[in-house]
Formats: structure tokens, sequence, C-alpha cells
């Protein structure tokens, strides 16, 4: 049985891969060189923290529960890689919002304003990276479970 904790990260995961067909969704990968033409969001398993509160009476530790996420969309002959990039951003907002529970994982879900940053390497397409911290709001019995 997977903690909640994993369970929240494997729910960002799936919405990911849900919102970004033609992307290509990883969990803890290294940054490549290369991107396919869709794009690449990496999951990382962030830092739940010490829990933000608890309840006694069933013991219950409440977490907000940082998934960092990094998106990453290079140019193309249509579009620069910054509109790439914001296209992406944007359709993960949009699951994010239709979907603020991860189907019940969490009680509240919500992404932060992206960093961003060039990926220039020599002999690639140039592409954009952001970093995307995503909120997850839940509560667990257990701090290890």
């Amino acid at each position: 049985m997977a903690s909640k904790r994993e369970l929240v990260v494997r729910g960002v995961q799936g919405l990911l891969e849900a919102a970004l067909p033609g992307a290509d969704v990883k969990r803890n990968a290294s940054k490549p060189a290369r991107l396919g033409p869709g794009g690449m969001a990496i999951v990382r398993d962030g830092d739940p923290g010490e829990p933000v509160d608890w309840l006694l009476s069933p013991l219950t530790y409440c977490y907000d529960h940082v998934v960092p996420v990094d998106v990453a969309a290079y140019e193309s002959a249509t579009r620069t890689r910054e509109e790439a990039l914001d296209n992406l951003l944007t359709t993960i907002g949009a699951a994010i919002e239709a979907d603020r529970t991860l189907g019940g994982l969490c009680d509240w879900v919500e992404a932060e304003a992206p960093a961003t940053d060039d990926g220039d390497q020599a002999g690639t397409e140039p592409f954009r990276w952001a970093t995307v911290n995503v909120r997850c709001s839940y509560v667990t019995t257990s701090p290890l479970g």
C-alpha cells in the first residue's frame, strides 16, 4: 500500500499525463539535452515538510506538500519557445483548475507562478524551462503513511 505522500505525487504525474498527451512526462528524471516535439514535464517528489497543523482525535496531520514540476518546450516554425512553454503552462493550469482535489486525494491543489530559464545547449534546438511548484494540501494519519 502506498503512502498518501506517494499517492499525491503520482496524482500530480497522472494529471500532467492526461493534460499533456503529446509531452514526455517523467518522474525525478535528469533534465535532458533534447526534447520531444510535445515538450517535457518532470515531476519531482518535493518535500512535504513539517505538518502545517494536526488534529488530535483522531490524530491527523495536515500537510502543504510542494511538488516541483519542471516543464520544457522548444521553438518551432510557428511558435517561439516562450509561446510553446506558455501553452504548456496554461494547459497545466487549466487541468489543475478542473480537478482541485486530484480525484479526492487532496483538499486543495494550487499551482504557483513559474520560474523560467533558457535551455540553450550546443547542438540542440533552443528551448525554455519553467519550474512550477504545485502545492497539494492534504491530511494523513501518519507522517510516514
